[in-house]
């Protein structure tokens, strides 16, 4: 009996010590999340951010534990790094092949992750699904996600709602160019704003210094696709409509049909349909002087029903020299919207009697948040050999009164084309 209560008072002094140990270490992780010095300007600092929500502190532990989980998923992913071909600077571009493969690598170790590409697949998305339906509903809970960048690094998001206001942790790592992960910060910010649309995008809005305290209102609105695309719609949008999108031609912003071909910018689109084609961007410089006219027609003939006779009177065209006219697309001849970042993408196909196809789109402007900034019906005919052509665009004058007026790039540039109203 007296060994029996030595024993239990053992068992309750040790639990006693754990249980102490526990509220100590979080004590002192909170101790770490203040500000060393508290007094002066730096207290005064920290107290404005923790009031405006950004650059909040970071306990030490919480810290250590983010980039350690970090470092260890970039490391899953090591190998095939390592073996991708890359830009010139450490941290070049990926092909979408080699990021889709690092992808399914996190995705087998069970981590929720979002891919660099466009219109990314996020896998093990149906946990993040459950934890924003379940902050709609004011229920708090927390979650961890991953997105790779295009250059194969990764941010790691711990996302934390409370109830009622959620907040973001942040790492952020890259690659060295000893092919090492390196974390280059680890941050905490409360979230402004936030929203889960009904087509699963989930956009949120960062707290962020504002003037006077900056020249310029800092851009702080993301949005994550949650919810995957239906396949065939996603292959479509790849296809058809993810290389034009909404600046720069104004193929999908505008509203037209076979019957006027003639407010198109097709010096605007040759760039578009180039890489569509080709694979792969435009040589700037080799078309500094213009575009050969053999070339241009042919490329613009493969996508449009247009005649040579109707594009060397509807494009900016140089008989002199019989090439058409090409610049860069930049600040000197664009001025940038925030519609005009949008993604197009397919949420409907339709098969018309006649053998074409309409493909409902709907623009996804990333810069406010809108999934649906634009809603309008695309017309394509497909060939036999899988290649297609345009054949018109759809968009209602309300649709149309909701957008900027397109700027032509070249000759009728700073013109506000009226978009086919």
């Amino acid at each position: 009996m007296e060994r029996n209560r030595h024993w239990r008072r053992n068992v309750g002094l040790l639990i006693l010590l754990l249980i102490v140990i526990i509220l100590g270490s979080r004590i002192l992780d909170r101790e770490e999340s203040r500000p060393e010095d508290t007094s002066g300007e730096k207290k005064k600092t920290w107290e404005k951010q923790k009031l405006q929500g950004y650059d909040l502190p970071v306990g030490k532990r919480e810290r250590e534990e983010a980039e350690a989980a970090c470092k260890k998923a970039m490391n899953l992913t090591g190998a095939c790094y390592r073996k991708a071909e890359k830009g010139d600077a450490p941290n070049g571009v990926l092909s979408d092949a080699d990021l889709i493969k690092m992808k399914e690598i996190l995705k087998k170790s069970g981590l929720t992750v979002s891919g660099a590409d466009a219109y990314s697949t996020m896998e093990h998305w149906k946990k993040m699904d459950r934890f924003l339906l379940n902050c709609q509903d004011q229920k708090a809970g927390e979650i961890v996600m991953y997105q790779i960048k295009a250059g194969g690094g990764l941010n790691r998001m711990k996302f934390v709602f409370d109830g009622k206001q959620m907040e973001i942790l942040e790492t952020i790592a890259e690659w060295s160019q000893e092919g090492k992960p390196v974390v280059t910060e680890t941050i905490r910010t409360r979230i402004k704003k936030w929203n889960y649309t009904e087509k699963g995008w989930f956009s949120y809005e960062l707290c962020a210094p504002e003037p006077p305290e900056v020249s310029e209102v800092v851009d702080a609105g993301t949005m994550i696709r949650i919810r995957p695309m239906d396949k065939k719609c996603k292959e479509l949008s790849i296809a058809c409509v993810e290389k034009l999108g909404y600046q720069g031609n104004n193929l999908l912003c505008s509203s037209w049909d076979l019957s006027d071909l003639s407010k198109l910018d097709y010096n605007g689109v040759f760039e578009s349909f180039y890489e569509m084609k080709y694979g792969k961007k435009i040589d700037y410089d080799r078309y500094a002087d213009g575009i050969p006219e053999e070339e241009f027609e042919t490329l613009i003939m493969d996508y449009i029903p247009v005649t040579k006779e109707e594009l060397r009177t509807f494009a900016e065209y140089d008989r002199e020299s019989r090439t058409y006219l090409w610049v860069r697309l930049g600040t000197g001849n664009y001025i940038p919207t925030t519609f005009g970042t949008s993604l197009p993408e397919v949420v409907d196909v339709k098969e018309n009697a006649d053998g074409t196809t309409a493909l409902t789109i709907e623009a996804v402007c990333l810069g406010s948040g809108n999934d649906c900034a634009l809603h309008h019906t695309l017309k394509v005919r497909f060939r036999q050999n899988g290649t297609f052509q345009y054949l018109g665009n759809e968009i209602s004058d309300e649709e149309l009164g909701r957008i900027p007026p397109y700027q032509y790039r070249l000759g009728t540039q700073w013109k506000e084309a009226d978009n086919g109203q």
